[in-house]
């Protein structure tokens, strides 16, 4: 995986997006984050990837037990059913490895609960066989701070690369003049960039402003 120069920057064509276990049991034992805050961050990563139409793999562990999807990122994509494993590493169940082959996608972006096991684990693996892994630190969280700080030092040692879902955002876009995104872009910070967002509402009130003037 190249460390430099345009080559290591995400790119939608190339990119896959798989999220493992963002479910009600993993969250009633995430400590590393404030809950919501994962929560908002995981659905603007999916919304994100679908305004890019990046393949999109959304996976459970044990649904039976540990409980559906959260209801906002399976709203993001309401047409697809969760594969639901028994697999702690999801890198060894061939329902999702399969689609990801078949993609010919060598991005591979990863969100999980929890950082230390359903994100380390199949991040080290897909390392090994050769994928870009791109660990997506804050739609992820560990049962501690320590926890999570650890998992994702041993996956960058390991050579994956740590990034937030903003970032991923503006690899993906890369350049304001793609008008085909931008759009849509803008909807998801809107929706979900925190500070980004209320900064982005005040420009666009700023320009309404100026318009209106006829400035």
């Amino acid at each position: 995986m190249p460390k430099t120069g345009l080559d290591a920057l995400l790119r939608p064509e190339d990119s896959i997006l798989v999220l493992i276990d963002h479910q009600p049991y993993q969250f009633t034992n995430l400590n590393s984050h404030e809950p919501t805050l994962i929560i908002n961050n995981v659905i603007g990563l999916a919304k994100t990837a679908k305004v890019f139409n990046v393949p999109t793999i959304l996976t459970t562990v044990i649904e039976e037990r540990g409980g559906y999807l959260i209801k906002g990122l399976q709203d993001v994509f309401p047409e697809q059913k969760p594969i639901d494993r028994t697999f702690i590493n999801t890198w060894e169940d061939p329902k999702v490895t399969d689609i990801v082959k078949k993609s010919g996608r060598k991005q591979l972006v990863l969100a999980a609960l929890y950082t230390e096991i359903c994100l380390a684990m199949p991040a080290i693996q897909a390392l090994d066989e050769g994928y870009d892994v791109f660990i997506v630190t804050d739609a992820s969280g560990g049962v501690t701070a320590e926890a999570h700080d650890m998992a994702v030092r041993r996956m960058v040692a390991a050579g994956a690369v740590p990034i937030t879902w903003l970032a991923v955002l503006g690899e993906w876009q890369r350049d304001w003049a793609r008008e085909e995104t931008a759009a849509g872009v803008a909807g998801v910070v809107l929706e979900h960039g925190g500070a980004s967002a209320v900064a982005l509402a005040w420009e666009l009130q700023l320009l309404a402003g100026r318009a209106g003037a006829g400035v």
